[in-house]
């Protein structure tokens, strides 16, 4: 098989509709979807029971009160039953355009060293729709402007890898898509950003990026986990992680203001 579609939800029932047609609409027919779920208490099971026999469905309890580390376990049991060679990963409350296998087949086979393919996403707030656009850092040492987990596509023996090499575990305030998108950009470097709009990403309030208030000890104590995660990847693959002063700044803030998780 060639591709598994990864969803992984939780109380995302009113946009689950419009996430799994997507998948069904695919242009591209050789495909599996797994729907993971962390036993939802909304409408989620009356969408699941419409579509039944159109995806594998896995229900586990959440194992942290963070979301982050809920969702790595998800998809973590859904990369453990999936069958195809590539995995595109999808939030709940986002979906795909009808092309986007189609697209994103293409590119894996006239790029064979390929190991993750990013698509810039549109982002949809309420009925506006604009395109995400990776922002120009002013500091050469930061993490690169993170592209949302649902516009990842990536092969499945690198997924496995990167969860056999514990790139997963600790920082429980870093999003998988940050992991791979630190991993895959600054270390590995076997990725492709491309062009098209091929995934539609839902700007909604509460989600794991918008329940953060910018500058706030919540926010700090983010970034510093990110600084850390930095270090701790460049280190594990014997490179230098450069940003000393940002990283310095940040942890002086955590002391001043005693920042805990």
């Amino acid at each position: 098989m060639k591709f598994t579609i990864l969803i992984t939800s939780y109380n995302k029932g009113q946009y689950l509709k419009d996430c799994i047609d997507s998948c069904l609409n695919q242009s591209e027919k050789d495909f599996e979807i797994i729907i993971c779920d962390n036993y939802s208490d909304d409408n989620s099971d009356d969408i699941f029971s419409r579509y039944k026999d159109s995806f594998k469905l896995i229900k586990k309890k959440r194992i942290s009160k963070y979301a982050p580390i809920n969702q790595i376990d998800l998809i973590k049991e859904g990369l453990g039953n999936a069958k195809g060679q590539f995995i595109c990963l999808l939030d709940g409350d986002d979906y795909f355009q009808a092309n986007k296998l189609k697209n994103i087949s293409k590119y894996f086979e006239n790029n064979k060293d390929l190991n993750v393919i990013f698509d810039l996403a549109e982002v949809k707030n309420n009925d506006l729709l604009y395109k995400f656009k990776l922002k120009k850092k002013f500091q050469k040492n930061i993490w690169p402007t993170i592209i949302n987990t649902s516009s990842i596509s990536i092969k499945k023996n690198f997924l496995d890898k990167c969860f056999g090499d514990k790139l997963f575990e600790d920082y429980e305030m870093m999003e998988i898509d940050f992991r791979i998108n630190v991993y895959s950009r600054c270390i590995e470097k076997k990725y492709k950003i491309i062009p098209e709009n091929l995934t539609i990403y839902r700007n909604v309030e509460g989600s794991l990026i918008t329940s953060i208030k910018k500058f706030s000890k919540k926010w700090w104590l983010k970034r510093l986990q990110a600084h850390q995660f930095m270090n701790y990847v460049f280190s594990k693959y014997n490179l230098k992680y450069k940003n000393i002063f940002d990283y310095s700044f940040t942890k002086f803030l955590s002391i001043v203001f005693n920042l805990k998780r």
